[in-house]
Protein backbone atom coordinates (compact mmCIF):
# COMPACT_ATOMS: atom_id res chain seq x y z
CA UNK A 1 0.00 0.00 0.00
CA UNK A 2 1.00 3.48 -1.06
CA UNK A 3 0.58 6.09 1.53
CA UNK A 4 0.47 9.82 0.59
CA UNK A 5 2.16 10.85 3.67
CA UNK A 6 3.78 9.24 6.17
CA UNK A 7 4.66 11.62 9.56
CA UNK A 8 7.40 9.84 12.13
CA UNK A 9 6.49 10.98 15.53
CA UNK A 10 3.10 11.41 17.76
CA UNK A 11 4.37 14.53 19.48
CA UNK A 12 2.84 17.85 19.01
CA UNK A 13 3.93 18.74 16.22
CA UNK A 14 3.27 15.56 14.50
CA UNK A 15 0.27 15.51 15.67
CA UNK A 16 -0.49 19.28 14.57
CA UNK A 17 0.56 18.72 11.05
CA UNK A 18 -1.50 15.16 10.94
CA UNK A 19 -4.78 17.05 11.56
CA UNK A 20 -3.91 19.72 9.46
CA UNK A 21 -3.35 17.70 6.10
CA UNK A 22 -6.96 15.58 6.98
CA UNK A 23 -8.78 19.19 6.72
CA UNK A 24 -6.71 19.56 3.98
CA UNK A 25 -8.50 16.40 2.48
CA UNK A 26 -4.99 14.44 2.63
CA UNK A 27 -5.07 11.01 5.56
CA UNK A 28 -1.52 10.90 6.49
CA UNK A 29 -0.06 8.07 8.48
CA UNK A 30 1.39 8.66 11.96
CA UNK A 31 3.99 6.28 13.19
CA UNK A 32 5.28 6.44 17.11
CA UNK A 33 7.85 4.18 18.58
CA UNK A 34 5.97 4.93 22.34
CA UNK A 35 2.93 2.72 23.02
CA UNK A 36 1.69 4.91 25.72
CA UNK A 37 1.64 8.81 26.61
CA UNK A 38 4.72 10.04 27.27
CA UNK A 39 6.38 10.26 31.55
CA UNK A 40 8.74 12.89 30.35
CA UNK A 41 7.65 15.82 31.85
CA UNK A 42 8.61 18.57 29.05
CA UNK A 43 6.69 21.73 28.29
CA UNK A 44 4.24 23.36 30.81
CA UNK A 45 2.51 25.38 28.52
CA UNK A 46 3.07 27.58 25.35
CA UNK A 47 3.72 31.25 24.86
CA UNK A 48 3.06 33.22 21.64
CA UNK A 49 1.41 33.38 18.62
CA UNK A 50 0.14 29.71 17.96
CA UNK A 51 -2.35 30.16 20.91
CA UNK A 52 -4.12 32.59 18.17
CA UNK A 53 -3.78 29.74 15.12
CA UNK A 54 -5.00 27.36 18.09
CA UNK A 55 -8.29 29.57 18.54
CA UNK A 56 -8.80 29.99 14.99
CA UNK A 57 -9.07 26.09 14.37
CA UNK A 58 -11.17 25.39 17.57
CA UNK A 59 -9.00 23.73 19.49
CA UNK A 60 -8.23 26.43 22.15
CA UNK A 61 -11.58 26.02 23.47
CA UNK A 62 -10.70 22.16 23.62
CA UNK A 63 -7.38 22.32 25.27
CA UNK A 64 -8.78 25.48 28.19
CA UNK A 65 -12.34 24.51 28.44
CA UNK A 66 -12.67 28.10 28.37
CA UNK A 67 -15.27 29.10 25.28
CA UNK A 68 -14.04 32.58 25.79
CA UNK A 69 -10.71 33.60 22.92
CA UNK A 70 -7.49 34.16 24.57
CA UNK A 71 -6.42 37.73 26.01
CA UNK A 72 -3.11 38.80 26.19
CA UNK A 73 -0.08 38.54 28.78
CA UNK A 74 -0.16 41.35 31.07
CA UNK A 75 3.13 40.34 31.78
CA UNK A 76 6.45 38.25 30.99
CA UNK A 77 10.34 37.89 30.76
CA UNK A 78 12.92 38.14 28.44
CA UNK A 79 16.46 36.83 29.91
CA UNK A 80 15.09 37.22 33.47
CA UNK A 81 13.58 40.74 33.03
CA UNK A 82 10.16 41.20 33.87
CA UNK A 83 8.57 42.51 30.82
CA UNK A 84 5.58 45.19 31.85
CA UNK A 85 3.29 44.61 28.30
CA UNK A 86 0.48 46.03 30.07
CA UNK A 87 2.58 49.12 29.25
CA UNK A 88 1.62 48.15 25.64
CA UNK A 89 -1.52 49.42 23.66
CA UNK A 90 -1.63 45.70 22.81
CA UNK A 91 0.87 42.91 23.69
CA UNK A 92 1.32 39.74 21.61
CA UNK A 93 2.07 37.70 24.12
CA UNK A 94 -0.07 35.27 24.84
CA UNK A 95 0.07 32.22 27.54
CA UNK A 96 -1.50 28.72 28.29
CA UNK A 97 -0.15 26.82 30.89
CA UNK A 98 -0.80 23.71 30.49
CA UNK A 99 1.55 20.30 30.40
CA UNK A 100 2.62 19.38 27.11
CA UNK A 101 0.89 15.50 27.99
CA UNK A 102 -2.42 17.78 27.79
CA UNK A 103 -1.84 19.18 24.46
CA UNK A 104 -0.81 15.70 22.77
CA UNK A 105 -4.16 14.06 24.01
CA UNK A 106 -5.86 17.15 22.91
CA UNK A 107 -4.15 17.05 19.24
CA UNK A 108 -4.57 13.16 19.20
CA UNK A 109 -8.08 13.00 19.91
CA UNK A 110 -8.71 15.41 17.02
CA UNK A 111 -7.07 14.04 14.89
CA UNK A 112 -8.69 10.53 15.57
CA UNK A 113 -12.01 12.50 14.75
CA UNK A 114 -10.45 13.60 11.49
CA UNK A 115 -10.07 10.11 10.50
CA UNK A 116 -5.69 10.11 11.04
CA UNK A 117 -4.62 6.66 11.78
CA UNK A 118 -1.94 6.64 14.43
CA UNK A 119 0.44 3.16 15.08
CA UNK A 120 2.19 3.28 18.34
CA UNK A 121 4.79 0.97 19.06
CA UNK A 122 6.07 1.86 15.34
CA UNK A 123 9.08 3.38 14.49
CA UNK A 124 11.00 4.22 11.81
CA UNK A 125 14.01 2.72 10.54
CA UNK A 126 14.84 3.18 7.14
CA UNK A 127 14.42 5.04 4.14
CA UNK A 128 15.67 5.07 0.32
CA UNK A 129 14.00 7.91 -1.99
CA UNK A 130 12.86 7.05 -5.07
CA UNK A 131 11.45 9.57 -7.96
CA UNK A 132 8.03 9.49 -6.64
CA UNK A 133 8.27 8.10 -3.78
CA UNK A 134 10.22 7.21 -0.28
CA UNK A 135 10.20 3.51 1.04
CA UNK A 136 10.01 3.13 4.46
CA UNK A 137 11.41 0.57 6.98
CA UNK A 138 9.55 0.16 10.11
CA UNK A 139 9.99 -1.43 13.46
CA UNK A 140 6.41 -2.97 14.84
CA UNK A 141 5.51 -4.79 17.59
CA UNK A 142 5.46 -7.61 15.12
CA UNK A 143 8.78 -7.31 13.53
CA UNK A 144 10.09 -5.34 10.56
CA UNK A 145 8.02 -4.27 7.40
CA UNK A 146 8.43 -1.74 4.65
CA UNK A 147 5.93 0.57 3.51
CA UNK A 148 5.49 3.28 0.62
CA UNK A 149 4.84 7.02 0.34
CA UNK A 150 4.61 10.04 -1.35
CA UNK A 151 6.21 12.40 0.98
CA UNK A 152 7.71 11.15 4.88
CA UNK A 153 7.74 13.90 7.53
CA UNK A 154 10.19 13.78 10.52
CA UNK A 155 8.49 15.15 13.39
CA UNK A 156 10.65 13.12 15.57
CA UNK A 157 12.61 15.41 17.91
CA UNK A 158 16.08 16.78 18.51
CA UNK A 159 17.79 13.36 17.83
CA UNK A 160 15.49 12.65 14.79
CA UNK A 161 16.53 9.68 13.20
CA UNK A 162 14.44 10.94 10.28
CA UNK A 163 17.00 13.59 10.09
CA UNK A 164 20.10 11.06 10.22
CA UNK A 165 18.57 9.21 7.48
CA UNK A 166 18.17 11.84 5.14
CA UNK A 167 21.86 13.18 5.56
CA UNK A 168 20.80 16.24 6.39
CA UNK A 169 23.64 17.82 8.90
CA UNK A 170 22.31 19.60 11.86
CA UNK A 171 25.18 22.45 12.64
CA UNK A 172 25.14 24.65 15.82
CA UNK A 173 26.86 25.02 18.30
CA UNK A 174 27.20 22.87 22.11
CA UNK A 175 27.66 24.20 25.32
CA UNK A 176 29.27 22.24 28.35
CA UNK A 177 29.55 24.77 30.87
CA UNK A 178 25.99 25.15 32.65
CA UNK A 179 24.23 22.20 34.62
CA UNK A 180 20.29 22.54 34.93
CA UNK A 181 18.26 20.97 37.69
CA UNK A 182 14.73 21.05 37.94
CA UNK A 183 12.39 19.17 39.94
CA UNK A 184 8.36 19.12 41.32
CA UNK A 185 9.00 19.79 44.89
CA UNK A 186 6.97 21.48 48.14
CA UNK A 187 8.15 24.06 49.85
CA UNK A 188 7.31 25.37 53.18
CA UNK A 189 3.51 27.12 53.05
CA UNK A 190 5.19 30.07 55.38
CA UNK A 191 7.90 30.61 52.40
CA UNK A 192 5.34 31.00 49.34
CA UNK A 193 4.48 34.73 49.32
CA UNK A 194 0.66 35.77 49.50
CA UNK A 195 0.84 38.85 47.46
CA UNK A 196 2.98 38.15 44.56
CA UNK A 197 2.60 34.10 44.97
CA UNK A 198 6.38 34.46 44.95
CA UNK A 199 9.19 32.27 46.83
CA UNK A 200 9.81 34.44 49.85
CA UNK A 201 13.78 34.00 50.80
CA UNK A 202 14.50 34.85 54.20
CA UNK A 203 17.53 37.50 54.12
CA UNK A 204 17.43 37.91 49.98
CA UNK A 205 13.51 38.74 49.04
CA UNK A 206 10.86 37.37 46.80
CA UNK A 207 11.73 35.47 43.91
CA UNK A 208 8.54 35.96 41.38
CA UNK A 209 6.89 33.29 40.00
CA UNK A 210 7.07 32.12 36.62
CA UNK A 211 9.75 34.61 36.01
CA UNK A 212 13.69 33.66 35.64
CA UNK A 213 15.39 35.27 38.34
CA UNK A 214 18.91 35.82 38.32
CA UNK A 215 22.14 36.48 40.60
CA UNK A 216 25.79 36.34 40.25
CA UNK A 217 26.07 32.67 40.43
CA UNK A 218 22.83 31.43 38.74
CA UNK A 219 19.42 31.57 37.52
CA UNK A 220 16.35 29.98 39.51
CA UNK A 221 12.59 29.89 38.60
CA UNK A 222 10.05 28.89 40.69
CA UNK A 223 6.50 28.06 39.26
CA UNK A 224 3.56 27.13 41.60
CA UNK A 225 1.31 25.97 38.91
CA UNK A 226 -2.38 26.35 39.38
CA UNK A 227 -3.18 22.36 39.47
CA UNK A 228 -0.84 22.41 43.02
CA UNK A 229 2.35 21.29 41.43
CA UNK A 230 5.02 23.44 42.40
CA UNK A 231 8.73 23.29 39.97
CA UNK A 232 11.99 24.55 41.16
CA UNK A 233 14.88 24.88 38.32
CA UNK A 234 18.48 26.08 39.12
CA UNK A 235 21.48 26.93 36.61
CA UNK A 236 24.49 27.14 37.24
CA UNK A 237 28.33 27.01 35.71
CA UNK A 238 30.14 26.70 39.05
CA UNK A 239 28.24 23.62 40.65
CA UNK A 240 29.78 20.27 38.13
CA UNK A 241 27.15 17.47 38.05
CA UNK A 242 27.57 14.61 40.37
CA UNK A 243 27.62 11.13 38.97
CA UNK A 244 24.12 9.05 40.00
CA UNK A 245 20.88 10.69 39.16
CA UNK A 246 19.69 13.79 40.09
CA UNK A 247 18.27 14.06 43.80
CA UNK A 248 16.12 16.40 45.75
CA UNK A 249 19.14 16.99 48.28
CA UNK A 250 21.19 17.69 45.06
CA UNK A 251 18.89 20.43 44.16
CA UNK A 252 18.39 22.02 47.24
CA UNK A 253 22.62 22.41 47.83
CA UNK A 254 22.05 24.08 44.13
CA UNK A 255 19.67 26.58 45.35
CA UNK A 256 21.40 27.05 48.34
CA UNK A 257 24.66 28.07 45.73
CA UNK A 258 22.80 30.58 43.58
CA UNK A 259 21.28 32.35 46.56
CA UNK A 260 25.09 32.49 48.31
CA UNK A 261 24.17 30.29 51.13
CA UNK A 262 20.71 30.93 52.09
CA UNK A 263 19.13 27.27 52.45
CA UNK A 264 15.29 26.79 51.78
CA UNK A 265 13.52 23.43 52.64
CA UNK A 266 12.57 21.37 49.42
CA UNK A 267 10.52 18.29 50.00
CA UNK A 268 9.25 15.55 47.55
CA UNK A 269 6.11 16.23 45.15
CA UNK A 270 2.64 15.49 46.59
CA UNK A 271 0.33 14.09 44.75
CA UNK A 272 0.30 11.32 41.57
CA UNK A 273 3.19 11.88 38.93
CA UNK A 274 4.71 11.98 36.66
CA UNK A 275 6.65 14.52 38.38
CA UNK A 276 9.98 15.77 36.81
CA UNK A 277 13.36 14.91 38.54
CA UNK A 278 15.99 15.96 35.95
CA UNK A 279 19.46 17.21 35.22
CA UNK A 280 20.83 18.74 32.12
CA UNK A 281 24.63 19.45 31.31
CA UNK A 282 24.98 21.80 28.41
CA UNK A 283 22.97 22.16 25.78
CA UNK A 284 22.27 22.65 22.06
CA UNK A 285 21.33 24.87 19.43
CA UNK A 286 21.36 24.25 16.20
CA UNK A 287 19.28 24.39 13.22
CA UNK A 288 18.99 21.88 10.31
CA UNK A 289 21.19 23.00 7.08
CA UNK A 290 17.58 22.44 4.76
CA UNK A 291 14.33 21.50 5.94
CA UNK A 292 13.45 19.01 2.97
CA UNK A 293 15.48 16.97 1.10
CA UNK A 294 13.54 15.67 -2.56
CA UNK A 295 10.28 14.33 -0.68
CA UNK A 296 11.74 14.09 3.09
CA UNK A 297 10.79 17.03 5.19
CA UNK A 298 11.03 17.98 8.86
CA UNK A 299 9.00 19.85 11.49
CA UNK A 300 9.27 20.76 14.86
CA UNK A 301 12.71 20.01 17.32
CA UNK A 302 13.82 17.77 14.30
CA UNK A 303 14.82 21.10 12.24
CA UNK A 304 15.82 23.03 15.08
CA UNK A 305 16.74 22.68 18.91
CA UNK A 306 17.57 25.53 21.19
CA UNK A 307 17.03 26.85 24.94
CA UNK A 308 13.72 26.32 26.52
CA UNK A 309 14.54 29.93 28.15
CA UNK A 310 10.99 31.98 27.39
CA UNK A 311 9.10 28.86 26.05
CA UNK A 312 9.41 29.65 22.64
CA UNK A 313 9.30 25.55 21.53
CA UNK A 314 5.75 24.70 21.10
CA UNK A 315 5.15 28.53 19.32
CA UNK A 316 7.81 27.63 16.31
CA UNK A 317 7.34 23.94 15.87
CA UNK A 318 3.53 23.87 15.65
CA UNK A 319 3.49 27.14 13.48
CA UNK A 320 5.98 24.69 11.45
CA UNK A 321 3.48 22.31 11.08
CA UNK A 322 0.72 24.76 10.11
CA UNK A 323 3.01 26.41 7.50
CA UNK A 324 3.59 22.98 5.93
CA UNK A 325 -0.14 20.99 6.48
CA UNK A 326 -1.43 22.97 3.52
CA UNK A 327 1.19 23.30 1.48
CA UNK A 328 2.28 19.33 1.37
CA UNK A 329 -2.06 18.55 0.74
CA UNK A 330 -1.82 21.02 -2.19
CA UNK A 331 1.28 19.29 -3.71
CA UNK A 332 -0.56 15.72 -2.73
CA UNK A 333 -3.60 16.65 -4.35
CA UNK A 334 -1.92 18.25 -7.21
CA UNK A 335 -3.05 21.44 -7.31
CA UNK A 336 -0.46 23.29 -5.94
CA UNK A 337 1.96 25.96 -7.89
CA UNK A 338 5.55 25.16 -8.70
CA UNK A 339 7.72 25.37 -5.79
CA UNK A 340 4.93 25.86 -3.62
CA UNK A 341 6.20 23.36 -1.06
CA UNK A 342 9.77 24.69 -1.61
CA UNK A 343 8.49 27.81 0.34
CA UNK A 344 7.92 26.21 3.51
CA UNK A 345 11.42 26.24 3.85
CA UNK A 346 12.17 29.73 2.79
CA UNK A 347 9.32 30.99 5.24
CA UNK A 348 10.07 28.65 8.77
CA UNK A 349 13.89 28.40 8.44
CA UNK A 350 14.45 32.13 8.98
CA UNK A 351 11.63 31.68 11.58
CA UNK A 352 13.95 29.47 12.83
CA UNK A 353 16.69 31.10 13.08
CA UNK A 354 15.38 33.54 14.82
CA UNK A 355 14.38 32.12 18.07
CA UNK A 356 17.91 30.31 17.94
CA UNK A 357 19.29 33.55 17.62
CA UNK A 358 17.13 35.08 21.01
CA UNK A 359 17.63 32.45 22.96
CA UNK A 360 21.35 32.18 22.47
CA UNK A 361 20.85 36.18 23.16
CA UNK A 362 19.09 35.41 26.52
CA UNK A 363 21.35 32.73 27.26
CA UNK A 364 24.49 35.14 27.47
CA UNK A 365 22.59 37.90 29.39
CA UNK A 366 22.06 35.56 32.20
CA UNK A 367 24.79 34.46 32.65
CA UNK A 368 27.26 34.83 35.70
CA UNK A 369 29.97 37.56 36.26
CA UNK A 370 30.27 41.76 36.70
CA UNK A 371 30.50 42.26 32.90
CA UNK A 372 27.21 40.16 32.40
CA UNK A 373 25.94 42.45 35.36
CA UNK A 374 27.27 45.76 33.30
CA UNK A 375 25.46 44.52 30.24
CA UNK A 376 22.44 43.62 31.91
CA UNK A 377 22.31 47.12 33.41
CA UNK A 378 22.52 48.48 29.56
CA UNK A 379 19.67 46.39 28.34
CA UNK A 380 17.94 47.47 31.33
CA UNK A 381 17.76 51.06 30.17
CA UNK A 382 16.92 50.20 26.78
CA UNK A 383 13.25 48.10 27.75
CA UNK A 384 12.47 51.03 29.53
CA UNK A 385 11.91 52.43 25.80
CA UNK A 386 8.32 51.34 24.69
CA UNK A 387 9.68 50.80 20.99
CA UNK A 388 12.06 48.66 22.31
CA UNK A 389 9.77 46.95 24.37
CA UNK A 390 7.24 46.38 21.91
CA UNK A 391 10.28 44.94 19.74
CA UNK A 392 11.22 42.42 22.60
CA UNK A 393 7.16 41.20 22.93
CA UNK A 394 7.00 40.80 19.45
CA UNK A 395 9.75 38.89 18.91
CA UNK A 396 8.82 36.58 22.08
CA UNK A 397 5.46 36.23 20.53
CA UNK A 398 6.55 35.53 16.60
CA UNK A 399 4.36 37.95 15.72
CA UNK A 400 7.31 39.74 13.85
CA UNK A 401 7.09 37.08 11.53
CA UNK A 402 6.41 38.57 7.71
CA UNK A 403 6.71 36.47 5.03
CA UNK A 404 7.87 37.75 1.66
CA UNK A 405 4.46 37.77 0.28
CA UNK A 406 3.97 41.76 -1.25
CA UNK A 407 3.32 45.07 0.08
CA UNK A 408 1.88 44.71 4.06
CA UNK A 409 -0.53 43.83 5.05
CA UNK A 410 0.02 41.03 3.13
CA UNK A 411 2.64 38.38 4.85
CA UNK A 412 2.01 39.15 8.08
CA UNK A 413 -1.14 37.73 10.67
CA UNK A 414 -4.66 38.21 9.47
CA UNK A 415 -6.65 39.45 12.08
CA UNK A 416 -9.51 37.18 13.47
CA UNK A 417 -12.22 36.16 11.07
CA UNK A 418 -14.04 34.20 13.52
CA UNK A 419 -15.22 30.35 13.05
CA UNK A 420 -14.67 30.38 8.91
CA UNK A 421 -10.98 29.52 10.03
CA UNK A 422 -12.13 26.51 11.24
CA UNK A 423 -12.02 24.63 8.55
CA UNK A 424 -8.48 25.10 7.04
CA UNK A 425 -9.36 26.48 3.46
CA UNK A 426 -7.78 29.53 2.07
CA UNK A 427 -10.46 31.97 2.24
CA UNK A 428 -11.04 35.22 0.20
CA UNK A 429 -12.98 37.39 2.50
CA UNK A 430 -14.79 40.10 -0.07
CA UNK A 431 -16.62 42.86 1.76
CA UNK A 432 -16.93 44.94 -1.55
CA UNK A 433 -20.03 41.95 -2.86
CA UNK A 434 -18.07 42.28 -6.48
CA UNK A 435 -14.81 39.36 -5.88
CA UNK A 436 -17.01 36.45 -6.09
CA UNK A 437 -17.00 36.25 -9.44
CA UNK A 438 -13.05 36.68 -9.71
CA UNK A 439 -12.27 33.86 -7.75
CA UNK A 440 -14.83 31.21 -9.21
CA UNK A 441 -12.46 29.14 -11.22
CA UNK A 442 -11.22 28.24 -7.41
CA UNK A 443 -13.89 27.90 -5.91
CA UNK A 444 -12.51 24.36 -5.45
CA UNK A 445 -10.26 25.36 -2.79
CA UNK A 446 -11.10 28.53 -1.96
CA UNK A 447 -14.13 30.12 -0.07
CA UNK A 448 -15.53 33.40 -0.33
CA UNK A 449 -16.96 35.24 2.74
CA UNK A 450 -17.69 37.99 3.82
CA UNK A 451 -16.49 39.16 7.40
CA UNK A 452 -15.70 42.98 8.72
CA UNK A 453 -11.91 43.81 8.96
CA UNK A 454 -10.78 47.55 9.80
CA UNK A 455 -9.59 49.35 7.43
CA UNK A 456 -9.46 46.73 4.45
CA UNK A 457 -11.99 45.78 2.06
CA UNK A 458 -10.96 42.57 0.90
CA UNK A 459 -8.47 40.17 1.86
CA UNK A 460 -6.45 36.79 0.38
CA UNK A 461 -6.03 34.31 3.68
CA UNK A 462 -3.96 31.37 3.61
CA UNK A 463 -4.89 28.30 5.23
CA UNK A 464 -2.03 29.26 7.56
CA UNK A 465 -3.90 32.62 8.46
CA UNK A 466 -1.07 34.49 6.66
CA UNK A 467 -2.74 37.32 4.17
CA UNK A 468 -1.37 36.18 0.83
CA UNK A 469 -3.09 39.46 -0.80
CA UNK A 470 -5.23 42.80 0.71
CA UNK A 471 -6.85 45.93 -0.33
CA UNK A 472 -8.31 48.88 0.85
CA UNK A 473 -10.27 50.54 -1.51
CA UNK A 474 -13.78 49.97 -2.43
CA UNK A 475 -13.22 48.67 -5.84
CA UNK A 476 -10.21 46.35 -5.35
CA UNK A 477 -7.57 45.15 -8.20
CA UNK A 478 -8.96 42.09 -9.90
CA UNK A 479 -5.68 41.00 -11.55
CA UNK A 480 -3.51 41.68 -9.03
CA UNK A 481 -6.26 39.18 -6.73
CA UNK A 482 -5.96 36.41 -9.67
CA UNK A 483 -2.19 36.76 -9.53
CA UNK A 484 -2.20 36.14 -6.05
CA UNK A 485 -5.02 33.28 -6.85
CA UNK A 486 -2.58 31.96 -8.82
CA UNK A 487 0.52 31.81 -6.53
CA UNK A 488 -0.60 30.56 -3.75
CA UNK A 489 -3.49 28.13 -4.90
CA UNK A 490 -2.45 27.15 -8.51
CA UNK A 491 -3.37 27.59 -12.14
CA UNK A 492 -7.46 27.70 -12.28
CA UNK A 493 -7.72 24.20 -13.94
CA UNK A 494 -8.95 21.24 -11.62
CA UNK A 495 -6.01 18.71 -11.85
CA UNK A 496 -6.58 17.28 -7.96
CA UNK A 497 -9.97 15.20 -6.81
CA UNK A 498 -12.37 16.94 -5.21
CA UNK A 499 -12.36 19.75 -3.19
CA UNK A 500 -10.91 19.27 0.49
CA UNK A 501 -12.59 18.50 3.69
CA UNK A 502 -14.48 21.34 5.50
Amino acid sequence: MVFDVVISGAGPNGLMLACELALAGVQPLVLEQRTGPSLEQRANGMVGQVIRMLDRRGLYERLTGSSRPPTPAQQFMFAAFPLPLHELPESPVYLVMVPQRKIEEMLAARAVELGVTIRSGHRLTGLAQKDDRVLVDVDGPDGGYRIETRYLVGADGGKSITRKLAGIEFPGITTDRTVGRTAHVTVPAELRDPVTGGLRVPGYGVIPPFLHHRTELGLIAYAPFPDGRTLISVNTSSLPAPDGDLTIAELQQALKHVLGGIEIPLGPPDGDGPHLLRRLSGGNTRLAERYRDGRVLLVGDAAHVHSAMGGPGLNLGLQDAVNLGWKLAATVRGWAPDALLDTYESERRPAGARVTMHTLAQHALTGPGPEVTALRTLFGELLQKPDVLQHIASLIAGSDIRYDVGTPPAGGFAPDLGPVTRSGRPLLVDNTGTLAEVAAPWRDRVDVVAVPVDGLSALLVRPDNYVAWASDVAAPDAGSLRTALTRWFGAPEVSGSGSPAA
